[in-house]
């Protein structure tokens, strides 16, 4: 028998959310945002589930390539552009739609000999400063692009660093208004914060990412509890393992945590190597056998110890779910001091993934 961890992707949730994020944003089209394997979904395992999708965006030429070799016909928008001139040639051959947001890469796309033109989405910084034209150069680099035959349509672009606040995207607003005074040109600006909660910033195209896959933009899962979203990642395991306990005893690596009564713990198949935070703190939300529990003492590398104090009957196999429907990701994540995104990206190559 093959050891009992698995991470369960519900296919049919992630069609669901879609369905959601079009209803947040009727007037706009859909890139649905597949980077970093689709969150750690697994882009060959998930794309199919959104294939009603307007468009694909990622980050890597290698699952951009993977898609078309799938059957994706639509749109595919490559979020950090080309990395090099010579990889001109493949968004040619597959026909992707490239952001601009240096200047070397308009030279790049002067220079280029492709068999038509390529789509372009120039990036203007409205105060993430990661990539982008600055708002004064915006004007410049996009009538440069758009006197290049290798330039086909053109889309403004830009993203929020702060959208999950009620007012946390009015400055970037305001440069990105400035900047693009006179362009009258396409906009994609939203992220999946502004999607649920900014209509203003909605325009032509929206980028949602993180709540395809059912958790909150804000790391919050109260923020989105009445959104409709739908979690897409169970992670689970089961109980290998029972101790009892006496007054004095102490469990895992460093002891950090010390029974002050008769106590009965379960031993979890699943650890840090499986993608599970080692950080998290004792009490760290799980469910046992449908019953709402937490961990004791540090995560190890492939196991972790539960309080069996509110389910008394749980033994060996007993299921346990590590996040998913009942035990958000948020909640996991926001206990450790992190967030949702990064939990999902790090699932571990061992652990099996099934879809539902």
């Amino acid at each position: 028998m093959s050891r009992p961890v698995v991470a369960s992707l519900d296919l049919q949730a992630l069609r669901h959310n879609l369905s959601v994020v079009r209803r947040a944003a009727p007037g706009s089209r859909v890139w649905s945002v597949v980077k970093a394997n689709a969150y750690g979904h697994g882009i060959d395992r998930i794309w199919s589930a959104l294939k009603e999708t307007d468009g694909f965006a990622m980050l890597n030429l290698e699952e951009a390539i993977l898609l078309r070799e799938r059957g994706w016909k639509g749109p595919v928008l490559m979020l950090e552009g080309f990395f090099q001139a010579e990889d001109l040639a493949l968004f040619d051959k597959y026909r992707l739609t490239t952001t601009v947001h240096s200047n070397w890469q308009i030279k790049a796309l002067q220079n280029a000999r492709l068999h038509a033109p390529l789509d372009v989405y120039v990036k203007v910084n409205s105060g993430m400063n990661r990539l982008g034209f600055t708002p004064q150069r915006l004007h410049t680099a996009w009538q440069q692009l758009r006197a290049l035959p290798n330039v086909g349509d053109m889309t403004l672009m830009s993203h929020f660093a702060d959208a999950e606040k009620p007012d946390g995207i009015r400055e970037a607003m305001v440069q990105i208004e400035q900047a693009a005074e006179g362009l009258g040109c396409p906009r994609s600006l939203s992220n999946s914060a502004a999607t649920l909660w900014h209509p203003e910033a909605h325009f032509d195209w929206v980028r949602p990412g993180i709540v395809l896959y059912g958790a909150s933009p804000s790391g919050q899962w109260q923020d989105i509890a009445n959104s409709g979203l739908k979690p897409v990642m169970t992670l689970s395991s089961e109980i290998i393992g029972i101790q009892n306990l006496k007054p004095g005893d102490t469990v895992g690596y460093g002891r950090l945590y010390r029974a002050t009564q008769e106590q009965r713990i379960g031993i979890v198949a699943c650890g840090y190597a499986d993608g599970y935070p080692r950080i998290a703190p004792d009490n760290t939300p799980v469910l046992v056998d449908g019953v709402r529990t937490g961990t004791v003492g540090r995560v190890s590398m492939d196991m972790l110890a539960v309080d069996l104090t509110p389910c008394p009957q749980a033994g060996i196999g007993t299921p346990v779910e590590l996040w998913g429907n009942e035990i958000k990701i948020d909640d996991v994540a926001s206990c450790c001091g992190t967030v949702g995104y990064e939990l999902m990206c790090a699932l571990a190559p061992r652990v099996p993934v099934v879809t539902v």
